[in-house]
């Protein structure tokens, strides 16, 4: 439980990081690729409503901290 929570702020915290890094920019470039790569082109890659998109970011920020602290 420790754990989950230990991460879940870790991946807030690598969101939070890429937005400054991408100064917030979430129709530039590097969104329009991430959000390619993640969902596919089109609509029928997306999660279907709000709270499913916010699960899945913050899986990927999740995934980001596990990551950067393999590094």
């Amino acid at each position: 439980m420790i754990g989950r929570l230990f991460e879940t702020v870790g991946g807030l915290y690598q969101l939070a990081r890429l937005g400054v890094v991408t100064r917030f920019d979430f129709r530039g470039a590097y969104w329009e690729w991430r959000l390619h790569t993640a969902f596919g082109s089109g609509a029928r890659g997306m999660p279907a409503g709000r709270m499913a998109l916010a699960r899945a970011v913050l899986d990927y920020g999740r995934w980001a901290h596990r990551m950067r602290r393999q590094m």
